[in-house]
């Protein structure tokens, strides 16, 4: 069956009811969360018992020097995370995955696009604008708390997804951003799950746990998609997939130097404490050790779509550590 000759305005039979967001006027969290999202009044006597991310997620917080250094420092350090992942949270919502969604709104993908695909899509929009709004609201109220200055205006993932757009030729453009909405939803599903489970700082809870309520339907909606899409791909196209996706997955588990450099010595670390940290978190083994571990949801979506059936993706994700050879 060809999808890329089909009347835009008609679905196949076979999809179309799949493209969308159940429930989505009852529980979007645009629609149904009654959260203001505000630091708690009580938020140093929680400190005394919870976390502003949880230590799990901050490998360095377990390193010899920081756990001397004290609560206080390990509490600032833990903000420090936290508000450079909302920064990052705000951008990403606007700049990438609401870009992605773009692409299917306005039908520049290489396939036509179901009217319940769109639809969706539009819905998907309007969350993530929201998720932007309370990233940035409770990013400003933690740093403002601790004094939080220096923020990256552009954190290095997102520097790096803007840099791959920038060099994919123009014709492949609208597909690799579709890819970069697909890898960013499913990956931070798993994401805020595994967060979720902590004992946090209750605004904070409440925020992220919003968050994945939606979030756990984008992910589904971008797996339906891409297998929606690669049984359509030309091979030259799924050729381009192929490489377009393992260079995504690898940008999305590097480690931010430079922020954490920032971080760690804003906190009182020493120097050599600080480069026996980042070096550590910066090696290729880490980085890929983050990327086969946090990708897993990625990783299913594209094996649920058939991609791992073609010998050359199974040896080229097998070669990035990513799967089992």
């Amino acid at each position: 069956m060809s999808l890329t000759t089909a009347d835009p305005d008609e679905a196949p039979a076979s999809w179309a009811l799949k493209f969308t967001l159940k429930d989505w006027e009852s529980r979007a969290s645009v629609r149904s969360s009654t959260h203001d999202y505000l630091l708690p009044d009580d938020v140093a006597l929680q400190l005394q018992t919870r976390h502003w991310f949880p230590p799990a997620f901050i490998s360095y917080l377990a390193h010899p020097a920081i756990q001397a250094a004290g609560r206080d420092v390990q509490h600032r350090l833990s903000a420090n995370h936290l508000v450079h992942f909302l920064d990052y949270t705000t951008l990403l919502e606007h700049r990438i995955v609401n870009r992605a969604v773009e692409v299917i709104v306005h039908r520049e993908l290489p396939v036509f696009v179901p009217l319940a695909m769109k639809h969706a899509a539009l819905q998907l929009y309007t969350d993530e604008g929201y998720h932007a709004l309370f990233s940035n609201r409770l990013a400003e109220q933690i740093a403002g708390v601790y004094g939080i200055s220096g923020r990256p205006a552009l954190p290095k993932r997102i520097a790096r997804l803007n840099a791959l757009i920038a060099r994919t030729p123009e014709k492949h453009r609208p597909l690799a951003w579709f890819l970069l909405g697909f890898v960013s939803e499913t990956i931070i599903a798993r994401e805020l799950l595994d967060v979720c489970r902590d004992s946090l700082v209750s605004s904070v809870s409440d925020m992220l746990r919003d968050h994945l309520t939606d979030e756990a339907r984008h992910s589904r909606y971008f797996a339906e998609v891409f297998h929606y899409l690669w049984l359509s791909m030309l091979s030259r196209q799924r050729t381009f997939v192929s490489r377009t996706l393992l260079e995504i997955i690898g940008i999305f588990f590097e480690a931010d130097e430079r922020w954490l450099q920032q971080s760690l010595r804003g906190a009182g670390i020493a120097e050599t404490d600080v480069m026996e940290i980042v070096s550590g978190m910066a090696t290729v083994q880490a980085n890929r050790a983050r990327a086969r571990s946090g990708a897993i949801a990625t990783l299913d979506a594209l094996n649920k779509a058939g991609f791992f059936a073609l010998a050359h993706n199974r040896t080229l994700f097998a070669r990035a550590g990513l799967i089992d050879g």
